[in-house]
Order: structure tokens, then C-alpha cells, then sequence
């Protein structure tokens, strides 16, 4: 059964989602409803010619902290120390880049206009995060997602990357964040093989929710 969201603030079960892990369509991205939305372990994916589309997948691809795999290019770069770091920077320009710059195998974006204001108005009430790459005072990757501390979770969104490895230096220093914050996992939605080679796997969507504790 398909769930379409009016005015109230509320959505169905996740495990209500379809085979494809669509679970219910409408409503808005307020900052209410995507908080209610990302402590259920729900998050909104859809394009600009489609109404707004919330899912709970199933398999999940989660990353654990302890199996994040860092490459030896991968050490190399951080320990040359080119890029300076930054958290809560520029929000607005990471999550703009993250739609802007080009990805292999993807035509488009998902993260609309909507998206990137709804998430900008998450991130100036305190729960969205990013994390900036700077090469030379230029801006050349980053990520930015949504920050769980009551579940200890962090829920990766995008990221993005100008010059080799500003990507992954970013996704590091993410890893260390909810390493020092003691977190259980990074919510990495749905299948990815760039992720997957960094130590991201799919669990179940029951494994998932109970981990979460929804």
C-alpha cells in the first residue's frame, strides 16, 4: 500500500516500503518533517519532474567505522597535508558543488533547488553538517549530511570532489568526526561502489532499524 503524506506531520512504518524501498510520497521537506523523517531512518530521493519521494530501502548500505579502509594513495595525500579542512564553512557552496559537479555514470541531480534550500535551512538550525576541502584558499571537495547525536548516527547525503582524493580526504575526516563522538555507523543509504571500496556494506533493513533503534 502506497502512502501519500498531506499537511500532517507523521509517516508510515518503514518496513511498509515497497519492494524498491519507496514508502510513501508528498508532504514537504520542512526542517520538522525531514528531522522526523531522518530519526525514522526515511529520507527523501526524487527529481525535479517527480513529487517529493520518501525511502526506506532494503538492503541499506551503512559504513561501520571500524571497517572504513583507508588506501595508501589515500594516507599519502593526508599526510603531505595539501588541503586544509573545515567544518560548517560554506554549507550552501559544498551542497551546490554536490550538484553541480559531474559523476560519472549520472546524467542529473537529485539535489534539486528544493533540496538544496530545505537542507540549507536544516543546516542554519543545527542539524545539518558540512565538512570543506581547501586547496590553495579554493574550495575543491567536500560533503555534507545530517547529524543524529540522539541515535548516534550520521546520515552521509553527498559529497564531491575537483582534485584527486578531496573527496575521500573529506570522508576521512567525517570517519574521525563520529569516531570521536563514539557513533554506531554512517547511514550511506543506498548501494555505492565508490563507497563500498572505502568499507560501506548493505545490511537488512531489520538489522538496520534495530541498530537505529527506531
Amino acid at each position: 500500500m502506497m502512502h501519500y503524506l498531506t499537511e500532517k506531520l507523521w509517516f508510515p512504518n518503514p518496513k511498509e516500503a515497497t519492494a524498491d524501498g519507496l514508502l510513501a510520497i508528498g508532504g514537504d521537506l520542512s526542517v520538522q518533517r525531514l528531522l522526523l523523517a531522518y530519526n525514522s531512518g526515511i529520507f527523501p530521493w526524487y527529481e525535479d519532474d517527480q513529487p517529493i519521494l520518501w525511502w526506506s530501502p532494503d538492503p541499506r548500505m551503512v559504513l561501520f567505522p571500524e571497517k572504513f579502509r583507508v588506501s595508501k594513495s589515500l594516507r599519502k595525500t593526508l599526510k603531505s597535508e595539501k588541503f586544509k579542512i573545515t567544518f560548517n564553512q560554506n554549507f550552501e557552496k559544498v551542497i551546490k558543488n554536490c550538484s553541480t559537479v559531474p559523476r560519472k555514470g549520472q546524467a542529473g541531480t537529485w539535489i534539486t533547488r528544493e533540496m538544496q534550500e530545505a537542507y540549507t535551512a536544516l543546516h542554519k538550525a543545527g542539524h545539518a553538517v558540512s565538512i570543506e576541502v581547501w586547496e590553495d584558499s579554493k574550495l575543491v571537495g567536500g560533503l555534507y549530511g545530517i547529524d543524529l547525536p540522539q541515535n548516534k548516527v550520521f546520515c552521509g547525503e553527498s559529497m564531491f570532489s575537483l582534485v584527486s582524493d578531496a573527496s575521500k580526504v573529506a570522508f576521512y575526516h567525517l570517519l574521525e568526526y563520529v569516531r570521536a563522538k563514539n557513533y554506531k555507523f554512517i547511514d550511506c543509504q543506498i548501494y555505492n561502489e565508490h563507497l563500498e571500496s572505502l568499507g560501506a556494506e548493505e545490511i537488512g533493513r531489520d538489522d538496520f532499524l534495530n541498530i537505529f533503534k527506531i
